[in-house]
Parts: C-alpha cells; sequence; structure tokens
C-alpha cells in the first residue's frame, strides 16, 4: 500500500467517524470505529485461511445494493457438515490460532448492517463475547469491554441503537470496500486513526500515543548493537519490553525496525483498560499470532506483573531492548517498602512523590539486560532537578549507565507543550563518556504543534534520522553534539541540563576594536569635510554657519 493511498484511507476513515460521532465525543467513538476495523480485519484473514484450507471461493464484500440476503460459503458448509466443524476449527486453531464462527463474520455483520437487520446489535454483542472467550487459544478477556453497544450515547433504545450501527458499519465497509484486504491496509488505516483520534484529544492523548517519528528515533536506537551502534543493527533482538505501552504503537516500531533480521516475543505493560484493549488489538492487525505478544493491564511502579516480579532473581526477566513513553511527571504514592524495592534501594533514595519519572526509568533498567539498550522519553526536569533525583542521577553516571542524553523541540506532543529528552541507558557500555546532541532547533512548525522532518513524507531534511546516525557514530558536530567527559559533567554538579554542553546560540562576530575605530575616524573626518563646504554655501547666502 503506497503511502498516499494509506493517506486517502485514513481521510475516508477518518471522514466517516467525523460525520457519525454526532452524539459523543472522539475518545467515545475511537472506540466503536477500532473495534470494527479490528473485526473486519480477523474475518479477513480467517476467511481467507479458510478459503485455501476448504478449496471454496469466496466472494468479495457484499454488494450494496440490494436488500436479498446471501448466506456465505463458510456459512453453508458449516449448515451442510455439521459433523465435521469440531476437526476443521481443530485445524483452522493450529493455522490461525483463532476461529470465529460465520454468523460473527464481518462479512455477515456486514450483511446484516446493509439489510437493516433488527438482529445486527445482538449479534454483534453475541459476536464480541465469542472472540473474548472463544475464539483465541489465549485469553483475551475484556478486550470489547470499553464497547458499550448498549450506550444511549448510540441510541435511546434497542431500535435506535441498532439503526445507528447499520448506518456506522455501512459506511466503514464501503469506505473500505476499494483498499486491498491485506494486513498492511487495515494496520495502517488503524494506527492512522489513532493518530488523528489523538490529535482531538488533548492530555488524553499521552495515554496512549507516541509521535510516529519520537517512536522511529527509540525503535532506531535501541535495534543498533548496544556496544558498538556503528556497528549496524542487532542481529536478532530476543525480547522487548515497552512498560507503558499504550496504544503498542512503540513496541510495533521496534518489531517494524527489525524487519527480517528476527525478532522474539514483545512485552507490554498498560495500565488504562481502553488502552490496554487497544494495544491488544494493535498487536493482532499487525499480523503477529497471540503466541508473539503478551500485553498485561497492571501497574507498572506497583511491579504487579508476576513475571517481572519473580522472587527468584535468577528467574526474572531481562530484556533485550526496553523502550518507554511514560506519563511525565506522574503523581505516585510510595510507602517505606518500596525503599527495599530491588529496582530502587541500590540509588539511595526514591523518586519524590510528585514526579514518578525515575521510578519509571529504574523500572524499566531493572529489566534490562547487561548487553541491551533502553531508551526511555522523559521531560527535561529529570536532568537537572535536585533532592532524591540528583543523587539517582549521580549514581546513574558514576556507574557508567548513561549513555546519550538528546533534546527534542517543543511542543511535538499532543498531550503537553514542554520540551522532552531521551535518554539512552546501558548496563555495560563501551564508551566512558556521554553523547549529547540538542536538536531542540531542529523541527518543522506547525499550526497547533512543531513536527520532527522525515524523508518520504514531502521532506528534503530528516531530522528524525540524523539524530540516530548522530548516535550510532557518536559524532560530534558544532551546536548540535558532542561527547563530553564524566570529569567535566561532575565538575558541574553531575547536571545534565543539555545547554550546558551543546549551546545552539549562534557565536557573536568578533570586532576589531582598531577597525572599528578607524572607521569611526574616517567617518567623522567626511563629517568635518560635508559641514565645512555647507558652512561655505551658507557664508555665500550671507547666513550663520553651523558650528
Amino acid at each position: 500500500m503506497t503511502e498516499e493511498q494509506q493517506k486517502e484511507l485514513g481521510k475516508i476513515l477518518w471522514g466517516i467517524a467525523d460525520a457519525l460521532r454526532v452524539h459523543m465525543n472522539a475518545d467515545d467513538f475511537r472506540d466503536y470505529m477500532l473495534s470494527f476495523l479490528f473485526l473486519k480485519y480477523l474475518s479477513d484473514n480467517y476467511v481467507e485461511a479458510c478459503q485455501q484450507e476448504l478449496g471454496v471461493d469466496y466472494p468479495e464484500a457484499p454488494e450494496v445494493e440490494g436488500t436479498a440476503k446471501r448466506s456465505s460459503p463458510l456459512q453453508i458448509f458449516y449448515d451442510e457438515h455439521a459433523e465435521d466443524i469440531p476437526v476443521f476449527e481443530d485445524a483452522m486453531r493450529r493455522l490461525m490460532h483463532y476461529i470465529i464462527k460465520p454468523k460473527y463474520l464481518w462479512s455477515h455483520i456486514a450483511e446484516l448492517a446493509r439489510t437493516q437487520d433488527d438482529e445486527l446489535l445482538s449479534t454483534l454483542q453475541a459476536g464480541f463475547k465469542h472472540i473474548e472467550n472463544e475464539s483465541f487459544d489465549s485469553s483475551f478477556q475484556g478486550l470489547f469491554s470499553e464497547v458499550n453497544l448498549g450506550s444511549e450515547k448510540l441510541g435511546k433504545d434497542y431500535g435506535k441503537r441498532n439503526e445507528k450501527l447499520c448506518t456506522i458499519i455501512n459506511k466503514i465497509a464501503s469506505g473500505l470496500s476499494d483498499f486491498s484486504r491485506d494486513q498492511d491496509t487495515i494496520g495502517d488505516a488503524y494506527e492512522y486513526l489513532i493518530g488523528q483520534f489523538a490529535a482531538g484529544s488533548g492530555k488524553k492523548a499521552g495515554e496512549f500515543y507516541t509521535p510516529q517519528p519520537i517512536s522511529d528515533i527509540l525503535s532506531g536506537i535501541v535495534t543498533l548493537d548496544a556496544q558498538d551502534p556503528a556497528a549496524g543493527k542487532k542481529d536478532h533482538l530476543a525480547s522487548v519490553l515497552d512498560f507503558a505501552c499504550g496504544s503498542g504503537s512503540l513496541l510495533l516500531n521496534v518489531r517494524r525496525r527489525m524487519e527480517n533480521r528476527g525478532i522474539g516475543k514483545i512485552y507490554g505493560q498498560e495500565s488504562n483498560i481502553t488502552t490496554y484493549n487497544l494495544a491488544r488489538m494493535n498487536m493482532l492487525l499487525h499480523g503477529m499470532s497471540d503466541s508473539e505478544f503478551e500485553i498485561f493491564h497492571g501497574d507498572t511502579l506497583k511491579n504487579d506483573w508476576d513475571i517481572l516480579n519473580e522472587a527468584n532473581p535468577a528467574k526474572k526477566m531481562r530484556f533485550d531492548a526496553v523502550v518507554a513513553n511514560p506519563p511525565f511527571s506522574l503523581r505516585w504514592d510510595h510507602t517505606d517498602a518500596l525503599r527495599e524495592d530491588v529496582r530502587f534501594k541500590s540509588y539511595g533514595g526514591l523518586a519524590p512523590k510528585s514526579a514518578a519519572d525515575f521510578a519509571f526509568l529504574l523500572h524499566g533498567f531493572h529489566h534490562l539486560k547487561d548487553e541491551g539498550t533502553m531508551a526511555i522519553i522523559l521531560p527535561h526536569g529529570v536532568l537537572f532537578r535536585g533532592g532524591a533525583e540528583e543523587g539517582i542521577r549521580t549514581k546513574l553516571l558514576k556507574d557508567g549507565h548513561i549513555d546519550t542524553v538528546i533534546g527534542l523541540p517543543a511542543n511535538l506532543f499532543f498531550s503537553t507543550g514542554i520540551p522532552v529528552c531521551i535518554l539512552v541507558l546501558k548496563k555495560c557500555k563501551k564508551f566512558d563518556d556521554v553523547l549529547f546532541i540538542n536538536a531542540a532547533e531542529h523541527f518543522e512548525k506547525g499550526k497547533r504543534q512543531n513536527f520532527l522532518r522525515q524523508l518520504g513524507r514531502g521532506n528534503e531534511v530528516d531530522d528524525v534520522e540524523k539524530i540516530v546516525s548522530t548516535y550510532q557514530n557518536r559524532n560530534d558536530e558544532e551546536r548540535y553534539s558532542r561527547r563530553v567527559s564524566i570529569e567535566e559533567i561532575e565538575k558541574n554538579g553531575f547536571n545534565l541540563n543539555i545547554s550546558r554542553y551543546v549551546s545552539t546560540a549562534e557565536p557573536e562576530e568578533e570586532i576589531e576594536l582598531a577597525d572599528v575605530h578607524r572607521k569611526l575616524v574616517k567617518a567623522a573626518q567626511n563629517a568635518q569635510k560635508a559641514r565645512d563646504l555647507h558652512n561655505e554655501f551658507l557664508k555665500e547666502l550671507g547666513l550663520e554657519s553651523l558650528s
């Protein structure tokens, strides 16, 4: 799917969302829209696999014209071969890792919508429960928990809600009819809509969305060789963790960056139930089987995920790469017991209750493998704030764990206008200095927010690739990047304020005082000559001379 087709599809779907969300806000409608896209994706892939398994030529999406109901070939097979269904579904589970009963497939749902069938709403409700509890080998309970098909926002009674859903689903089916059914098409559409909904969600967007260019920076960094980034990409990533994964886009970006080099399992944790469901859908939408990822709903700071909170340290999970965009300066309630938590106790104190930034950082760092790379987005305050944060920062620097500090422009996020930084950390690193990259002035200004430019998106410069390549090659560049020794950082009180080490200020032009003096003398002489000549003219006219 070309970039232009992706944009066109995204605009069509966003236009549908914009036209139909009359009685609900963007956050509410997002859950309906994305869930229907998800159902279509699962159905299309399942139908294609069934076609190969049964040797049946499946029809395309139902025509919009006409009113006669049509049974799908799969439904006909189920009706005519009831005794063979268990064997067939076992085969499909092995092939696809899930099954969907014919009456819950998107084609049947779209057919009910096309014919304005009164059973659409009840069929959808049953279908969502079927997918949550019966479709997959793994448990996907609660996957549609935030999609309230009985909400009065859809209509005051069953009939009105059913009618509204018919309209929505008809519009989606019609909008998608001219586009490919492959996973990239729906996956791209899903990502586009998440971005569009994030743009309209203000501060709430921070709960689930990392702008694509920033995601590209983090994924570009952690997929490079940890000891020697200049050697290129790692051959393999066995495991990747995002402990504040939102909709999962950052994890998927890491997977995409690795291309065919290989990536094992990806792990995400998310505390917001709606966003947690978005992430699980997003993984499946991008062609991942349920055995290739694990997303956990829970509180990262409480470390309530069993695989990370293993009592035996030898069995505790460690990851090749850790990426995260946690909530900025989140207030958190910590107790004295946390001071003895293995994640924090070596750093002399806990992150302050007013800002959990370093608590998130230490959580991720604790679960990083010795040869791994961690990249985390944080507010600039972590670079210079005092108190407990200064102690944690100092300890990390003295132990040689902070590899790179990257300053980004302000107003890149939907959720905040403040400038942010990326910290790159390693448990074992080759270089004994810290690389500072000051990219604060490398961006394109937009109406509501700023953007990092990328080639292939209508730009002649690539701010993202410049950051990644500077990290990779550890380049020094005037007013942009510099390698700084720990000794110099210590002289600055372990303050990492980027402008202390890489100033973007234009150097003032040097002034040669002797040259300036000569010019002033010359100007004074010329002024005197002009005055003398003017006085001669005044004398001829019988007027008083100038002094």
